[in-house]
């Protein structure tokens, strides 16, 4: 990976805390012109350091009022690869982890109440050939999500 320089991470800063920001004002921000900072995110991008944008959306407002992290045991390791196609055909999982420690696999989940978790773990996760057991931990409250700090990266 090519190195990243000053400019490089004040953009990444300023773009990881408002995706939508006009190029003209990051440009104004790092006193630069806005070609300059288009060329920058285009080179990142390219360069895969960033992947994607977007909107964040509040599933609560949505209705799914239930965040689960999913411990995944599997019968070897190696059936990950077989589980992954398997978990990415349930929409509610969000995020999947190919894990160290006491699980194989860590899932995120969002379900709309209780039972709609119940429906999903048992009558879908479990059900996957290979999961052979399964622990869950119920958020209650995120109490904050960030970006990776842009000081310290070379």
């Amino acid at each position: 990976m090519e190195k990243i320089d000053q400019l490089d991470r004040k953009i990444l800063e300023i773009i990881s805390q408002n995706a939508r920001i006009p190029f003209k004002d990051v440009a104004e921000e790092c006193g630069v012109s806005r070609a300059a900072i288009h060329q920058r995110v285009q080179k990142m991008i390219e360069l895969k350091i960033i992947v994607g944008s977007g909107y964040h959306i509040n599933p609560r407002v949505l209705g799914y009022n239930t965040c689960t992290f999913i411990g995944v045991k599997l019968e070897r390791g190696s059936m990950y690869k077989d589980v992954v196609p398997e978990l990415e055909k349930i929409p509610e999982v969000v995020e999947c982890h190919f894990t160290t420690g006491p699980y194989t696999m860590l899932i995120k989940l969002y379900a709309k109440d209780n039972e709609h978790f119940m429906e999903l773990l048992n009558g879908r996760i479990q059900e996957i050939p290979g999961v052979i057991s399964t622990e869950t931990l119920i958020s209650l409250r995120q109490s904050f999500k960030r970006a990776l700090p842009m000081t310290g990266i070379s």
